[in-house]
């Protein structure tokens, strides 16, 4: 998982809860599908094999994870049986979804959905047309709040020692500064970012709106991803600054679902 240490020796640390383990253990999948075999579980948690391996068939026990009949492990129903109730994400991606969707008939690009975790973005939702250029974003993936569209509209509405926390790590706080402004002052930014992919072009487009609540607190942000082709982006702007507020409507007329993004910093 994201910022979860990994130990070189092998061992895990003296201690250290059960649950912690397992959770290294989910943690060890990065990608959609991905079946792991057990000394790479064990690698990647940073657990020796016998504690993988104990731990893995007690999940797989419970549906957390699957064991094909080659041996490796793949990541169990159960745990997106549970994911789905989660309601900072699928509340929020519920009300989106109609507008999400919209976004993408007329894009026909990436349309992503986030909400914010700690110093990290969640991806709740991604809607890609098949010929789109290929991006590295997954639904349950982790983004950066620098470097992303997405992670700086949230970012922008973060608390304050969040903000602080992640400019302080900032190679251009400055420029950062800048974008958050612009979001609080508009509620929608663009900017131009290089393509983490090898393939496909060498920069992206993003243009990012916040999700807010009535009292003005962060619920999520949207954005809209493409290759960067010089062109106006202000069709693109004006697009993600009505979707975001259409959502903010309809997530505070579902009544319930409207709550602030108030995560452990």
């Amino acid at each position: 998982m994201s910022g979860t240490p990994v130990r070189t020796s092998g061992r895990p640390l003296h201690g250290e809860p059960i649950l912690e383990r397992a959770f290294r253990i989910l943690g060890a999948f990065a990608e959609a599908g991905e079946g792991l075999p057990l000394h790479k579980l064990a690698a990647r948690a940073g657990l020796p094999k016998s504690t993988t391996s104990r731990i893995a068939t007690q999940l797989s026990g419970v549906g957390a994870l699957e064991r094909l009949d080659n041996g490796d492990f793949v990541v169990g129903l159960r745990l997106l049986e549970i994911a789905s109730l989660a309601p900072r994400g699928h509340g929020l991606r519920a009300a989106a979804l109609p507008f999400m969707e919209d976004l993408h008939q007329v894009t026909g690009q990436h349309i992503l959905l986030a909400v914010r975790d700690g110093h990290e973005a969640v991806l709740v939702e991604r809607l890609s047309a098949r010929n789109a250029a290929a991006v590295k974003y997954r639904v349950g993936g982790r983004l950066p709040l620098t470097g992303t569209g997405i992670g700086i509209a949230l970012l922008a509405h973060a608390p304050a020692q969040v903000k602080d926390e992640v400019l302080a790590g900032a190679t251009d706080a400055g420029h950062l500064r800048r974008l958050m402004a612009t979001i609080r002052q508009e509620g929608v930014c663009a900017m131009t970012v290089p393509n983490p992919l090898r393939t496909g072009p060498t920069t992206m487009s993003t243009v990012a709106a916040p999700i807010l609540n009535r009292r003005g607190d962060s619920l999520g942000a949207l954005s809209l991803v493409a290759p960067d082709e010089g062109g106006s982006r202000v069709a693109a702007q004006v697009a993600l600054r009505t979707a975001s507020l259409a959502i903010s409507r309809a997530v505070g007329t579902a009544g319930g679902s409207e709550r602030a993004d108030e995560v452990p910093p």
